[in-house]
């Protein structure tokens, strides 16, 4: 009964922020003087929606941790539902502080493709592994992501500062990189619609392989299986046979999947250049132009500056206590591990930058956006190709 409420509010959470999502492009959109009632009537409105989709974000969250017994971060569906419902979260703070609607047109959308994106894993609830089982999962993993999303924020306003005022018409490697940032959220989009596709059909085929630590294992693919585990061998008569072999580190299976989510993304961002016969910025750009850069500058950096202190507790202070309880070590240069410190000093080189040599409008908001891109590398890249010990979180 509570798993059926927990995934209703999801769902409710989801279409509200399609919802507010559009209600947001009302806001924001159009520059004539007589419409700024109508904006602000948008505005009220938009906020309102959010407000409702974030509460019952947390009715699902609490639902599901009632369900489970534990809080409900143990594994990719969980842990990334996690991260959508603390981007809102973090988003309607910055936005009573501030009141920049251009910020929601943004940040509710990253958290649908977000959501999107860990409904195509599993969502059975299974037993924790003992490592799992301690107070620590909650303390860790909830402070990592409540930073994440804080320091997303700063990513989302740096995007909109760099829309504003970039010459899209112009060619440069600005622009090349400003429509490649818009290209891998589509690519987003084009794993939630390939995997869909492929679960729709029921679509299955086994291999056995060996793994890192030479023993033989089952594996199960739900994409055509373009990327071959270690020493496979097919047990699907008619199992797609798998292009290349690669080394027992890496994840075949999740690789093959980010292969066919970049093939689909790709076409969907050749169709959606087709039809709307522009790069995505020059269509975004309109809806952020009321926006002041100063204030955009100013919300990038205070999101880094609460988000920094607060991913180092989760990501590092309290991920070494819990590795010294469950391992017996505090640091083991797991994948995940690593690039948590990578994005650490990244981090702490932005702040540096910024306090000692004055970078600030462009070159912070790019310096915002790539942060926002390492953080999704370990969220994405890390978690689904790399095997360490970590790969509960597949």
């Amino acid at each position: 009964m509570l798993l059926s409420i927990s995934s209703t509010l999801l769902f409710t959470a989801f279409i509200c922020y399609l919802v507010a999502t559009l209600l947001f492009g009302g806001a924001v959109h159009g520059k004539k003087e007589q419409e700024k009632r109508s904006h602000l009537r948008f505005s009220k409105a938009a906020i309102v929606v959010s407000i409702i989709g974030f509460t019952a974000n947390v009715g699902y969250f609490v639902t599901r941790w009632l369900y489970t017994g534990h809080a409900p971060v143990s594994n990719m569906f969980e842990f990334t539902t996690a991260f959508g419902m603390c981007v809102v979260g973090a988003f309607l703070i910055l936005y009573a502080l501030y009141r920049v609607p251009s910020l929601g047109l943004i940040a509710l959308p990253v958290a649908i493709i977000i959501i999107a994106y860990a409904s195509m894993f599993p969502r059975e609830v299974a037993p924790l592994i003992p490592a799992l089982k301690s107070y620590w999962l909650t303390i860790h993993v909830l402070t990592t992501v409540i930073g994440e999303a804080i320091l997303a924020i700063s990513a989302f306003s740096g995007l909109i500062y760099l829309l504003k005022v970039m010459d899209v018409s112009k060619r440069s490697m600005e622009r090349f990189w400003l429509e490649f940032i818009l290209y891998t959220l589509v690519v987003v989009i084009g794993f939630v619609a390939i995997t869909s596709y492929f679960n729709a059909i029921g679509y299955e085929a086994s291999y056995t392989y060996v793994d890192k630590e030479g023993e033989s294992a089952a594996i199960t693919y739900h994409t055509p299986a373009l990327i071959g585990m270690h020493q496979y061998d097919a047990q699907t008569t008619d199992a797609f046979e798998p292009l290349v072999e690669v080394p027992a580190w890496i994840n075949a299976k999740k690789l093959t999947t980010v292969i066919w989510s970049l093939l689909a993304g790709t076409v969907l961002y050749g169709a959606l250049r087709i039809l709307l016969r522009r790069r995505l910025a020059a269509v975004l750009q309109p809806f952020v132009q009321k926006t002041t850069l100063p204030l955009l500058d100013e919300i990038s950096y205070r999101s880094v500056l609460i988000g920094f202190p607060v991913f180092t507790l989760g990501a590092l202070i309290f991920a070494m206590i819990w590795a010294q309880e469950a391992w017996s070590r505090m640091w083991g240069w797991d994948p995940k591990e690593v690039w948590a410190l990578i994005t650490w000093l990244y981090y702490a080189a932005f702040l540096h930058v910024r306090l000692s040599r004055g970078w600030e409008g462009k070159r912070s908001a790019w310096l915002a956006v790539l942060g926002f891109a390492i953080i999704m590398f370990n969220l994405i890249a890390v978690n689904l190709i790399i095997a360490g010990l970590h790969s509960y979180a597949e």
